[in-house]
Formats: C-alpha cells, structure tokens, sequence
C-alpha cells in the first residue's frame, strides 16, 4: 500500500518551475551587466577650483590725500604754542640764538620746516619739533607768524655805515650784491619769491648763520639753497658782523607784516 499525501506533486511542480524562473533571471541580470560598458569617472583635476567672479577680490582704490589749503592763522596759533617756547608766542624770540619768525612770509616758514623735516637742514631740535607736522600744520603756522609783526632791535652805531653800504650797495670789488636787491629796501623780504624777512632779526643769529654758510654749510642742494652760501663765502668776519648789527636795527615806519604776494 503506498502513501501519497493529498497536492504533493502539484506544490513540487510550482517549486521547480520558479526556481528555475529564478536561475533564468539571475543569468539574464549578470549577462546584461558583462555586456554595459562602465560609466566613465571624471578625471580629478588638480586646479584649484575657480573663484566666482562675485567673490574674487577687488583692487582697492588708492586713498587721495587731502589737498593742502592756504594756511588759517587762527589754526595756527594753537598749533604754535611749542614753538612759543624758543620763538616767543608771538614770534618775537627774547633768546638772540633763536631766530624771530614774527612778519616771516608763510611760504618760508613752509620752506624752512620742510628743510628740517628732510634733514636737509640740520638741527636736532628742530628735526624733532618737524618730524610731526603735516603740511597743512606747516601751512597753519607759517600763516600764523605771518600775521604778527617783528619788533626791530637795535644796531651798533659803530658798524652802520659799513653794514649799510653791504646792504644797499653791496661790494663790487668782491662781487657781492647788495641785500637788498633781493629781501627788499627796508629787509622785510620779498614774499612771492620767497626770499626772507631780514629787519629786526637777531644780529647774533644773523652772523651766526651768515657764518654756517661761509664756511660751507647749506640748507639743500637746489639752486635757492646755494645763493646764501656762495654770497657770504666772500664776505669776512667783519662784513658780517656789520651786516648783522645792521639788520638787527633795520626797520620801517610800517611796522605791520609784509602782504604776500598773491
């Protein structure tokens, strides 16, 4: 007597037929996947990437300086209260050895400050009082000093005749022009071509210096700068001297400052 159990056959039927659907599939996926070429990759490039155009940086634009103006006396007096010190506060200096900058034209004091600035003109104090000024702060204090008026000093009756005749005549024989053909008939200067207030002037500061050039000191290499010294090279201890008494008791009837040239 045999056994066989009741949809048997059938269920092993079903079984075979899917698994060999299965196989069939499994052989058709590997064969379709042999046969596709690879997806090419990218090369990496080694370039750096490049920068978007809204990010990439902009040339930055040069700072224009402020265009100097003419110099404001009123600015100028609270940036000249150092200078009061050596120069006196209203630029008539008590001390013979510093000069007066009172009635000096701005455009000289500009000059002179810049001199010092550079080093072409050598002063330690000086350097020192320069190095921080702006322009425009040169500017302001030239204007400043401009705007007081130099008081005049006194002259040694014993040397006038010999320091007025080098002033208004100079001395041909030597080849020495007169003063005045450049810094004017009264010594207040000639501010448009910058050449300086000389009347009331210090005589100790005017021989000192007078005597710097002689001996070969210059305030600069440009043509202006050499004028003095290649002048005072020809003149002796005693022209000097009385130069120097001369200009200190030089003055004229106006004593307000000399008008700049425009």
């Amino acid at each position: 007597m045999s056994f066989r159990p009741a949809g048997f056959r059938p269920a092993v039927v079903m079984f075979a037929q899917a698994l060999v659907f299965a196989l069939s599939a499994t052989t058709a996926m590997a064969q379709d996947t042999q046969q596709k070429p690879a997806t090419p990759v990218a090369a990496t490039s080694t370039a750096p990437p490049a920068v978007a155009a809204s990010t990439a940086p902009k040339p930055v634009a040069p700072v224009a300086e402020a265009a100097v103006k003419p110099g404001n006396a009123a600015a100028g007096q609270a940036k000249a209260v150092v200078c009061g010190a050596c120069h006196g506060v209203d630029g008539n200096s008590a001390v013979a050895q510093f000069p007066k900058l009172a009635g000096q034209s701005e455009n000289y004091i500009v000059r002179q400050l810049n001199n010092f600035k550079s080093g072409k003109r050598q002063n330690p104090i000086m350097l020192g009082m320069a190095t921080p000024l702006s322009e425009q702060d040169m500017h302001d204090i030239g204007a400043y000093f401009a705007s007081k008026a130099s008081l005049p000093g006194i002259a040694d009756q014993a040397l006038v005749a010999h320091g007025e005749k080098l002033f208004r005549r100079g001395d041909v024989a030597s080849g020495v022009p007169a003063c005045m053909a450049c810094h004017s008939i009264d010594g207040r200067g000639n501010p448009g071509a910058a050449y300086p207030q000389l009347a009331g002037q210090h005589a100790q500061y005017i021989e000192a210096t007078l005597k710097a050039w002689h001996d070969g000191t210059t305030w600069g290499n440009d043509a202006q700068a050499q004028i003095m010294p290649s002048i005072a090279g020809k003149l002796d201890a005693g022209d000097i001297a009385a130069l120097a008494s001369y200009i200190e008791g030089l003055h004229s009837t106006d004593s307000s400052p000399a008008a700049a040239a425009p």
